[in-house]
C-alpha cells in the first residue's frame, strides 16, 4: 500500500494531511475540508487508524486511513504544502515528522482495531534533525 504525505511549507517536514476542527464539524468533515485546502483533493474515509493523545499540546488526534474519492482532482501543492508525495512504508522519507511516521506505520500494520497511543514528545524534539 502507498501513503500520501505532504511536505509542510512552513517547516519543510513531511506529514499527513489534516488539522484542527472548525465549529460544528465532525472529525470526518474536518479532514475532508483540510484535504481540499492542503492538497486540493476529495477523500473518502476507509477506517479509523488510531487515537493519539498529545498531552504537551493538550490535543487528541484522530488518524484515519483514507483514499482519493472517485473523480477527485490529483493532489497538488498549496500555500501550506510545498510538495506532495506517495510512498510505500519502505520508501518513507527520512524527514517525516516522527509522530506522523508512527501513524503511517500503525496504518500499515493491518490492525483492524484502532491504536491508542500517547505521543509525549514536544514539537521541538520532533523537528530536531539528527
Amino acid at each position: 500500500m502507498r501513503y500520501l504525505l505532504a511536505r509542510r511549507a512552513d517547516i519543510g517536514w513531511w506529514n499527513l494531511v489534516g488539522g484542527g476542527l472548525e465549529h460544528d464539524e465532525t472529525p470526518e468533515e474536518g479532514l475532508a475540508r483540510e484535504a481540499r485546502e492542503e492538497i486540493g483533493a476529495e477523500i473518502e474515509v476507509v477506517r479509523l487508524v488510531g487515537v493519539y493523545a498529545k498531552p504537551l499540546k493538550r490535543e487528541v488526534v484522530l488518524v484515519y486511513l483514507c483514499r482519493l474519492a472517485p473523480g477527485s482532482p490529483e493532489p497538488r501543492t498549496s500555500e501550506e504544502v510545498s510538495e506532495v508525495g506517495v510512498f510505500t512504508v519502505d520508501e518513507l522519507p527520512e524527514d517525516v515528522l516522527p509522530k506522523h511516521r508512527q501513524r503511517v506505520l500503525d496504518a500499515a500494520s493491518g490492525q483492524v482495531e484502532a491504536f491508542r497511543r500517547t505521543q509525549a514528545t514536544s514539537s521541538e524534539e520532533d523537528q530536531r534533525r539528527t
